[in-house]
């Protein structure tokens, strides 16, 4: 459950948006305007494909035994037309334990995934199974009073904060995360770890002029690092003292730009990257993110599973997913197989949302549905998964059946899920998954069985 104050202040942000909603009725953003960036020419070569080798199970039981349901039949909301093998084979090391074997996932969201809403729940469960092989990412500072991770607190003063789906970047230059931090003497991040962690990884650019910040961990320093040089993205690993929770981050000199950190473990598991912009859109990723730079990114965390869940904000503008949507969706789903083809795609559908109708009733937007169905194509189009979430929580009517519910699931503003709301959406995605991994393990165990059975091996 997320604290008191974070259930209030997501409740209070729900408020604002629904009347910032109201406003973009008479002033909607124009999809036709494109953002000229100039960008660099960074190589952007494809990962090496890895050696996969899962570990061989033998089945139990008859050699005979029937298969287990086809995957339509465990998780009917899931469509994974072997698009999801990269990731299963990756769960699959990670669950037998190999040296090394970590499962690295990018869940890219707009505001409930701001607050790590669903991605938290998704996350708890994963490393309950797999097990814990850090918190990963995490920005350096607040750019919305409801940012926030589960089991991390963070802090920040005296930023100049620019997230691409609002006060972009010049640039384009917004890491990971969507969002850049510049700070000269005086700025400073903290963050507060529930659990222990190995090491810290910093996300800053090199830059001309650039200036110095240092690193401590339970008050000792564990980092200096000057960042002036020509202009280029750059990381930085910290291994953190034993038993250090509090970390802190002071710009001691100059001019530095910072995007973010990773915490991360020693240990076979599950990394799960809570990636949300409030206010996110498709369009955000394709005007605002330097292409190369983020290409940069996603082949930098080596992802087994990238997740692109945007669609909410743009779900009430029916002439734009009519004309532009579709476009821009394929592009973000390119420019991620462009960057990192070794990894599976998912397409996650946005939630169920409500507004008032030209009837006075709160329904759901009938532009919604149409949405989900293009977000379902283009995924079968361009070889991802998709999940059905609006069709998982229950279809239209969902969010006014949660408003009404006792304990409520979500809102005033019929859009942003209330801690248990977020938890049930966490469980069903994560549920679906796992289902569906199972289903992969048993096919490939039959195989390797009646391989084996064919060769006259016992």
């Amino acid at each position: 459950m997320l604290p008191k104050k974070t259930s209030l202040a997501i409740a209070t942000f729900g408020a604002i948006v629904l009347l910032l909603e109201l406003a973009k009725v008479a002033h909607p953003f124009q999809p036709e305007v494109v953002f000229d960036f100039h960008p660099r020419q960074v190589a952007t070569a494809p990962e090496p494909t890895p050696v996969i080798k899962p570990p061989v199970v033998v089945a139990k039981g008859s050699k005979t035994a029937k298969p287990k349901p086809q995957l339509s039949e465990v998780t009917p909301n899931l469509i994974d037309h072997d698009n999801l093998r990269a990731f299963y084979q990756a769960l699959w090391r990670t669950e037998s334990k190999q040296p090394g074997a970590v499962t690295r996932i990018l869940h890219y969201g707009d505001s409930p995934v701001t607050a790590d809403s669903i991605t938290a729940d998704v996350r708890s469960l994963m490393q309950d199974h797999f097990g814990d092989a850090g918190h990963g990412f995490i920005l350096v500072a607040k750019p919305w009073a409801w940012y926030g991770h589960r089991g991390v607190e963070v802090g920040g003063k005296n930023w100049k904060i620019e997230a691409a789906s609002q006060s972009h970047a010049h640039d384009g230059f917004h890491g990971l995360g969507g969002v850049s931090f510049q700070g000269s003497t005086g700025a400073s991040s903290h963050w507060v770890l529930k659990e222990n962690h190995a090491a810290m990884e910093v996300e800053f650019l090199i830059q001309p002029d650039g200036g110095e910040f240092t690193v401590r961990a339970g008050g000792q320093v564990i980092g200096q690092v000057n960042t002036a040089g020509a202009k280029q993205p750059a990381f930085q690993t910290f291994p953190l003292p034993e038993g250090a929770r509090q970390i802190d981050l002071t710009v001691d000199g100059g001019s530095v730009r910072m995007f973010g950190v990773s915490f991360v473990r020693n240990q076979p598991g599950v990394i799960y990257n809570s990636l949300g912009l409030n206010g996110a859109q498709v369009q955000a990723v394709v005007r605002f993110f330097e292409k190369n730079q983020w290409a940069e990114q996603l082949q930098h965390q080596r992802p087994d599973l990238v997740v692109i869940n945007y669609g909410t904000n743009e779900s009430i503008y029916a002439d734009y997913v009519e004309r532009s949507y579709p476009g821009e969706l394929h592009e973000v789903i390119r420019r991620v197989k462009a960057a990192v083809p070794n990894a599976s795609v998912l397409i996650m559908s946005p939630m169920d949302r409500a507004e008032k109708n030209r009837s006075g009733e709160i329904a759901t937007p009938p532009t919604l549905s149409k949405l989900v169905d293009i977000q379902r194509r283009t995924a079968e189009e361009m070889g991802c998964a998709f999940f059905n979430t609006f069709q998982a929580m229950g279809g239209e009517g969902t969010m006014v059946r949660w408003y009404n519910n006792q304990p409520r699931l979500v809102s005033a503003d019929y859009i942003h899920p209330l801690p248990a709301g977020a938890h049930k959406v966490g469980v069903l995605l994560y549920d679906a998954l796992e289902a569906g991994f199972e289903q992969f393990k048993s096919t490939h165990q039959l195989r390797a069985e009646s391989a084996r059975t064919a060769e006259g091996q016992p």
